[in-house]
């Protein structure tokens, strides 16, 4: 057996006996906590903003959806996400994980029992958004999965405050679901074509889109394609088209299908791009959930022009045909109708996102927007502050 001089010494004085130090010796090595955590980063964002609605809200009236009860005439605490992230190498069998904690009004994922959904219903929640695995498997280009709860693989709009154009979020975000617990694996075929499927639970901001509940054993099939336009489209490049699907298959089971498109223009600084939204749920169970057994869609157009290295103007319009009152995200009127949403973005500090926004909603027939039901048109002005780190 062979010892360093410092056991040695130690059992030279009686500080330590011989069969101590073997012991000692023969342990498995453990790895000291600041080299484990040396390759982990982390990060999020805090979101926090003011917004005024003009009109006679009450106990009583719809709210447009994404901008929720509980901010009407108020301030609000957002989100608060901290981000843990360990990338993967470029070895075959590379390994990672990622964890997103989020608390706030626009909190979802999972709650701290495991099994109940945060949704982001306006009331406050801690949820962990996201904590997965991602394992590399050599096949081909290498399959990377991910396993444990992740973001939603459709939408034009995502669970990231800051990424989305605009602060209030689109009607079609609230037709699909945001969280994924399960596995999903994503193949690059090429730079410019990448697929990814799985096998998950899903859950919505507005909706369960399990119909048994968070404990139900029905699962979801997920899919998606992604094309990105290659250098030799010229002004186009960097364009991206999106597909993709989430299937639960079983009896009561919900159908989401999606399809995006980001285009660049000519006008270096303006993009363009464009969402449409299919759902529809399986009544065969009779539980009168979609009583006529339909379907709902949603279609956004969205531009944003960059005028300066600060300035950034961004505009989203809908159009929604939800009617069956289960899609309605009005909870009321006609379930037709449109929003138009208008933001400016200014970055004067740094590491800050700062925005106003004035949007409009508006029911084509009837109304839902007044505490007696009469007012069929919504007016918002918010200010949005994020700080990311």
């Amino acid at each position: 057996m062979k010892f360093n001089k410092w056991t040695l010494g130690l059992a030279a004085v009686g500080a330590v006996s011989m069969a101590s130090a073997v012991r000692a010796d023969e342990a498995p090595k453990l790895v000291p906590l600041n080299t484990a955590l040396s390759s982990t980063v982390i990060s999020g964002y805090v979101d926090v903003a003011a917004q005024y609605n003009a009109g006679n809200y009450g106990p009583h009236a719809g709210v447009p959806a994404g901008t929720f009860g509980s901010k009407i005439d108020n301030f609000s605490l957002n989100d608060v996400v901290v981000s843990l992230d360990k990338p993967q190498d470029e070895s075959p069998w590379a390994a990672g994980y990622h964890i997103d904690l989020n608390a706030g009004t626009d909190a979802v994922g999972t709650g701290l029992n495991g099994t109940q959904p945060a949704t982001a219903s306006g009331s406050a929640a801690f949820a962990i958004r996201q904590a997965y695995v991602v394992l590399r498997t050599p096949v081909g280009n290498g399959i990377d999965w991910k396993i444990g709860i992740q973001d939603d693989i459709i939408g034009y709009e995502g669970n990231t405050d800051g990424s989305n154009p605009n602060y209030t979020r689109s009607i079609g975000y609230f037709v699909e679901p945001t969280t994924l617990l399960g596995m999903i694996g994503s193949y690059k075929i090429t730079d410019a074509v990448t697929v990814q499927a799985g096998l998950v639970d899903a859950t919505s901001p507005s909706f369960a889109f399990r119909p048994f509940g968070p404990n139900s054993s029905d699962k979801t099939i997920a899919a998606a394609i992604a094309f990105t336009a290659p250098d030799s489209f010229g002004w186009a490049k960097g364009a991206t088209f999106n597909l993709g699907a989430l299937l639960n298959i079983d009896k009561g089971g919900q159908y989401n299908y999606y399809a995006g498109l980001t285009v660049p223009t000519p006008m270096s600084a303006l993009k363009v791009g464009a969402a449409f939204d299919l759902v529809s749920v399986n009544n065969s169970v009779g539980f009168g959930v979609n009583p006529k057994n339909d379907s709902g869609w949603v279609f956004g157009a969205y531009s944003s022009f960059q005028a300066t290295d600060k300035l950034a103007l961004n505009f989203r319009g809908e159009y929604f045909d939800l009617e069956g009152g289960f899609f309605n995200p009005y909870g009321g009127g006609n379930g037709k109708g449109e929003e138009v949403t208008a933001t400016i973005q200014y970055n004067l500090w740094a590491n800050v996102i700062s925005r106003f926004e004035f949007r409009w909603d508006h029911i084509d027939s009837g109304g839902a927007f007044s505490n007696s039901g009469m007012l069929g048109d919504s007016f918002l002005l918010a200010a949005n502050v994020i700080y990311t780190f």
